[in-house]
């Protein structure tokens, strides 16, 4: 049985389109780079959620999130021993290109973050490291070639390449 759990991440673009990614490994489904981002507290909207998220997991206090949600998905995976099934709000902001700022070591511990880095369009493309959501690549290059969707993206669920 699968604990739901709602959660929010942000995409962080720079002015040239990359996107800002941490490198995470979970004990189910492995090593995986995601957007910033995690659970809702308690009241807490997915707006006000990615805003805090994307605070504590880089130092940065300075981006603005767009208010509507670019796109949504679910997916399975284990957090501190308990099996999830996570529904994910992703919200856009533009910033510039730079490295997270302060002393994070505790809060990328906890979270089991490893490392983070600046994806370009490219990037994204040619690699085959496994994304979280695995569809972020084509999200990103509709959001170049169209600009922001009136309405959410559906992902939908997307089961574990391990599973």
């Amino acid at each position: 049985m699968r604990i739901p759990r709602q959660a929010a991440r942000v995409a962080v673009l720079d002015p040239a389109g990359a996107v800002f990614l941490f490198r995470y490994d979970n004990e189910e489904v492995g090593v995986h780079w995601a957007m910033p981002g995690g659970g809702l507290d308690p009241g807490e909207t997915p707006h006000a959620a990615a805003a805090r998220e994307v605070r504590e997991e880089t130092g940065w206090t300075d981006l603005v999130l767009s208010g509507t949600v670019l796109c949504r998905w679910e997916h399975d995976f284990t957090r501190a021993g308990v099996p999830v099934r996570q529904r994910e709000d992703i919200f856009l902001a533009y910033g510039p290109r730079r490295d997270p700022h302060g002393d994070l070591t505790a809060a990328h511990a906890a979270d089991k973050i490893l490392h983070w880095r600046w994806w370009s369009p490219d990037d994204l493309v040619g690699d085959t490291q496994a994304l979280w959501p695995p569809q972020l690549p084509e999200v990103l290059a509709g959001l170049r070639t169209s600009g922001p969707a009136v309405s959410p993206i559906d992902l939908g669920y997307v089961p574990n390449a391990r599973a």
